[in-house]
Order: C-alpha cells, then structure tokens, then sequence
C-alpha cells in the first residue's frame, strides 16, 4: 500500500482518537484543514476512513480493508486502464460528439498523427459549444479543446494508487496512460477505478 507519510499519520491519529474532526486531525499535524482536505478525500474514497456529519472521521475496517485491497492498489495502471478513446485533432465537433455518447465515456481524448496527445475535451466543452451557435460539422475538436500543458496524465509505469490519488487531488474524471514516447496507450477512469475496487474487495 503506497500511502504517502501524512496519510498514514492521519490513518493513526483517527486510529487512536475515533470520532475526530477534520479540525482537530489538522490541529494534531500542525497543518490546516486545506492543506489535509486531498489526503482525507483520497482516504475517503477508497473506503478507509468514514466520514460521518456531525461526528467526525472513523475508520472504517482498517485492517480488513488494506489486506483485501493491497493487491489491487500496487497494481501498475497498465493492467487495469481500459483502452484510449481517442480522436484527431482536425476531427469535427461533431465527430466527436457522436464518438463520446457511442463509447458512453465522459470525456475524449485529442491526439496529433503521431498519436501523441494534444488535447482532451469533455462532455461539458462539448455541450457549450453545440449550443453555442458554432457549426459543430465544420468546426475542428482542436478549437475546442484544453489543450496542453493543462491536461493531467499518468505514466504506464504508475500504479493504481497513484492514479487514484491524482485523479481525487484533481478533481477531475479521467486520466490519459502516456508511455516512454509520449503516446496515448490507455485510460483510467472513476468508473475504472470503482469497478476494479468492488471487483477485488
């Protein structure tokens, strides 16, 4: 389990003082709220800590939780990433709207011909600019797109944590795999991530 030292001090700290606030774990780190808010969310989302309203954070089934689940979160992202859906950059908005809602995915990678990636749009951008008056079958993605270096990626030689963590930190939906040549080679996801997690536990 590749829990990060702040993580594991808080996992210790709830250990001993269960129900505790945010507050008081922030006070007991010499930190403040803000700077734990992603380690707690990260802890949250893969089921080690509760947080209950108006109680506080418990664990919730520590030991059982990290001996079912280590396996699974030391896993590299290569063995569990799902294929890229991809599309090139001069392809219509259009296209590429139909390509999302075929694939039913929340989110489309942009490559050049190298197959390198250049963009991402999501389902969002791709709403906003349909009703926006813009001629979506003649526009190309690439006017729409957020383009680099504003994207988040991870390294095929990343693990499932690591994924999990950026992906929660980020506040984002997706992550494009990028391998040594900077190819687009895979996908993880929050469904990704949830299906992998119930699959194993």
């Amino acid at each position: 389990m590749q829990f990060n030292k702040r993580q594991k001090d808080i996992i210790e700290i709830v250990k001993e003082a269960q129900p505790i606030s945010s507050q008081e774990i922030a006070n007991k780190l010499d930190l403040s709220r803000t700077a734990i808010r992603s380690d707690l969310s990260v802890l949250v989302k893969l089921d080690i800590l509760e947080a209950k309203p108006k109680v506080g954070y418990t664990l919730n089934k520590l030991e059982r939780k990290i001996s079912g689940l280590e396996k699974v979160y030391d896993l590299p992202v290569t063995e569990i990433m799902d294929p890229p859906i991809c599309v090139s950059e001069d392809e219509s908005i259009y296209a590429t709207i139909v390509k999302l809602f075929m694939e039913d995915v929340g989110t489309i990678f942009i490559i050049d011909e190298n197959k390198k990636l250049t963009g991402i749009i999501s389902r969002k951008d791709l709403l906003k600019m349909s009703m926006g008056g813009t001629e979506i079958k003649n526009t190309p993605v690439n006017l729409a797109m957020t383009r680099m270096p504003h994207l988040f990626t991870i390294d095929a030689t990343a693990t499932f944590m690591e994924a999990i963590q950026k992906i929660v930190k980020n506040e984002i939906d997706s992550l494009p795999v990028i391998d040594e040549q900077q190819e687009v080679i895979g996908r993880i996801s929050k469904t990704i991530i949830i299906r992998n997690i119930i699959k194993d536990h």
